[in-house]
């Protein structure tokens, strides 16, 4: 993966897109996308596959995603699902499926345009500008969240209390605390803290969530916060 530092501030209704995370298996489309975002002073990172994708998303979170569907690990039907687990962020699908259903599952399953290769560089841009319009600012959710007795700063990544927590359980917990109330899929959190290798690796979620229960919860045995799912995932319950 790589990011390509910011140029100049935009102003406008543009100005709420400003990362741009481009996910394609082509190198030669990476950098043409690279070159002419960065251009017209994007902020951008790219992946060549959809594992890479899903960490870098959940690790930058970008204000849009441009994603071909042909991966060589995962569809990319699959990382919108995976993405839509957790987040709104505006997807535009770049694609050589030219077909009818191709399409109608990509925007069934929550992209937000779809551009098919060939395609102009110029009416790419076009489509990235007209999702910045449509993009409406949110309210950014709390920097500080209380589970049990302890504050959980998600800027500054601490616990009260001089609880320490490893990479690995951060980066569970900051799927789920920044989820309140979403049921969040055994497959999605596999995926997006191990990789797509690991979907069936449902032991790990089980060790990890039992680690951050015993350092958070103030009845491990009995969880207020961090819910089990049976079968299905986890949830925060604020």
């Amino acid at each position: 993966m790589l990011r390509t530092a910011p140029g100049a501030a935009r102003e406008g209704a543009e100005a709420l897109v400003t990362r741009v995370l481009v996910v394609d298996d082509e190198p030669q489309i990476i950098r043409a996308l690279r070159i002419n975002l960065v251009a017209r002073h994007y902020e951008v990172a790219v992946a060549s596959d959809g594992a890479s994708a899903l960490r870098e998303a959940a690790d930058w979170h970008p204000d849009l995603v441009v994603l071909d569907l042909g991966l060589p690990d995962i569809d990319g039907v699959d990382i919108i699902h995976g993405l839509r687990g957790w987040t709104s962020v505006p997807i535009i699908v770049l694609s050589g499926r030219t077909g009818h259903q191709d399409k109608v599952d990509a925007l069934d399953a929550g992209a937000d345009d779809y551009v098919t290769k060939p395609f102009g560089i110029d009416e790419l841009l076009a489509r990235v500008r007209a999702v910045s319009r449509r993009v409406v600012a949110q309210e950014p959710g709390p920097a500080v969240i209380q589970i049990g007795d302890h504050a959980i700063d998600l800027v500054d990544k601490t616990v009260s209390g001089s609880v320490r927590l490893t990479p690995t359980e951060w980066h569970l917990l900051e799927i789920l605390v920044r989820n309140p109330g979403k049921l969040v899929s055994q497959r999605q959190l596999l995926t997006r803290v191990w990789g797509a290798g690991f979907v069936k690796e449902t032991n790990y979620l089980r060790q990890y969530m039992a680690q951050l229960r015993r350092k958070l919860e103030r009845d491990p045995a009995h969880p207020a916060h961090l819910i089990t799912e049976p079968g299905m995932g986890y949830r925060f319950k604020p």
